[in-house]
């Protein structure tokens, strides 16, 4: 088979999505040196991508905001179609993704046979509901004729420009009067969209207190929504508030200060996902979700904490904006002493 020339990859869903899709994008770029790849991504998640060195060229789609519709769409399949790709691969499992590949007229569009446009595919790939996610998407690269048994873990490369962005928050954190100490650094991500995601933020408190107290120093991580919430759980927690960093740091910026970090607790959400793109050990706490689904860590020193035995769990793929029994239980009853522990084993 001829190696192709340029390849788009076209993953507009959530940020870890974007993060789970790179050991595809790694792969690529491993068996076809020289190929220009370029990444369709949200604005959101772009960032992330920037000195990665498997990605050429990074395609902003701001499909909920000014390219959000028919006219959105057609315009980014124009500018893929004066791309001259040879292939799509189209991780992306909507009607809108596969129509811009199609509309983008690129011979080649390989997808999941779940897609809602499969029909406008060219190739298609059983998905695989078992496996891991990383592995899904390399399975995308069969038709290409590529074989992933295992695939590597996704990298992120936060370059001088977060590094030294890190440096400079960390020093207002040592100005301030509150104590750090980057041996036993320790990232809180508390945030997720869905609510059953969230372990709660009494929870979270109490985890800072005993890390605390154990002599670790605690900072948090998130999005700009999450702001409200990291700073009442570090308020609560007796934490100055320097160490807050959600809504403060680019996407890149937050992978390097986890990248600083020990370990990182977190729900099943994106600092997960960049946590094990930097290689910084994570204790995952899974609600709703189970990741059977194909979504939990899968580092070496990474774990997922969560109560087994439910008859409830689990009760969507994506969570839910309360719990449908009204318990929580799944939450409720992951004790702090529990992640504190895993994370003890962790900082040492």
């Amino acid at each position: 088979m001829t190696a192709p020339r340029r390849i788009v990859v076209i993953q507009t869903a959530f940020i870890g999505d974007v993060v789970l899709a790179l050991p595809m994008v790694q792969r690529i770029s491993a068996v076809f040196p020289g190929v220009h790849l370029t990444f369709v991504a949200i604005p959101a998640a772009a960032d992330l991508l920037k000195n990665h060195p498997s990605v050429t060229e990074i395609l902003p789609y701001d499909k909920r905001g000014e390219d959000r519709g028919i006219r959105g769409g057609l315009t980014l399949a124009a500018r893929l179609r004066a791309g001259s790709y040879d292939v799509a691969l189209v991780p992306h499992r909507s009607l809108r993704s596969a129509f811009i590949a199609w509309w983008g007229r690129i011979p080649r569009r390989i997808g999941f046979s779940t897609s809602s446009g499969r029909f406008l595919l060219t190739d298609i790939v059983r998905y695989d509901p078992a496996a891991h996610e990383t592995r899904r998407n390399t399975d995308l690269l069969f038709p290409l004729g590529i074989s992933v048994d295992v695939p590597e873990p996704p990298r992120l490369f936060p370059g001088g420009e977060e590094q030294r962005s890190v440096d400079s928050l960390l020093e207002e954190i040592r100005l301030a009067g509150a104590p750090l100490y980057s041996h036993k650094l320790v990232a809180l991500a508390p945030g997720s969209v869905w609510a059953t995601k969230r372990w709660p933020a009494a929870s979270y408190t109490t985890l800072a207190r005993l890390i605390e107290r154990d002599g670790g120093s605690v900072v948090c991580v998130g999005g700009e929504s999450d702001r409200e919430l990291c700073a009442s759980i570090l308020t609560d927690a007796g934490v100055h508030p320097s160490r807050q960093f959600a809504g403060r740091l680019t996407l890149l910026e937050s992978a390097e200060l986890i990248r600083r970090c020990r370990v990182i607790v977190s729900n099943d959400s994106a600092p997960a996902h960049l946590a094990s793109a930097v290689g910084t050990p994570v204790v995952a706490i899974f609600g709703a979700t189970v990741p059977r689904f194909g979504f939990g860590p899968r580092g070496p020193g990474d774990i997922v904490v969560e109560t087994e035995g439910l008859f409830c769990r689990p009760c969507g793929i994506h969570g839910g904006n309360s719990c449908p029994i009204k318990t929580f239980e799944c939450m409720e009853r992951i004790l702090p002493e529990r992640v504190f522990r895993e994370v003890v084993l962790r900082v040492g």
